[in-house]
């Protein structure tokens, strides 16, 4: 099985745990003074916060969590399928979580991630250094956010 996963930098950490709990009626299965992620079943997503000094409010990434090696071959065959550069990050530290991960941004710069999680970790970890892929909206400081080039020289890039 798949789990969609969405991923929003928030301004105040403590307000949004409180609405998004209310929102899905249930409160976060993760929560870190930084973070908070929640493992709905239904709707069956991998949803997170966070909130990092200077990075972007608002979706910061999407992305496709498996639940073993088989499903993310599969998924990250369609990755290398698709019409752009992949990065192929594989095991990382990311969002208090060992994983093993793959990153590509879409034509229009959204930045989507495939991955599988083993395991969990007591630092929030890194972010892999994406300079072939192009994005005009990822957070260039953010963890678990790719290091991505603007698509234009006009269009900043900031997940």
């Amino acid at each position: 099985m798949k789990r969609f996963h969405v991923h929003v930098g928030v301004s105040d950490i403590d307000r949004s745990i409180v609405f998004y709990s209310s929102l899905f009626g249930s409160a976060p299965t993760v929560t870190k003074p930084d973070y908070a992620k929640w493992m709905l079943e239904d709707p069956c997503i991998n949803f997170a916060i966070s909130h990092r000094d200077g990075a972007a409010k608002g979706i910061e990434h999407v992305g496709m969590q498996v639940e073993d090696r088989a499903e993310l071959a599969a998924v990250q065959g369609r990755l290398e399928a698709a019409d752009g550069p992949v990065l192929d990050e594989g095991a990382t530290t990311c969002c208090y979580a060992r994983s093993e991960k793959s990153w590509i941004a879409d034509p229009d710069g959204v930045v989507w991630e495939a991955f599988l999680t083993d395991g969990d970790s007591t630092t929030y970890g890194g972010s892999p250094d994406l300079g072939g892929l192009v994005s005009g909206k990822a957070d260039q400081s953010a963890c678990c956010v790719p290091q991505v080039v603007a698509a234009s020289a006009s269009s900043p890039s900031c997940c």
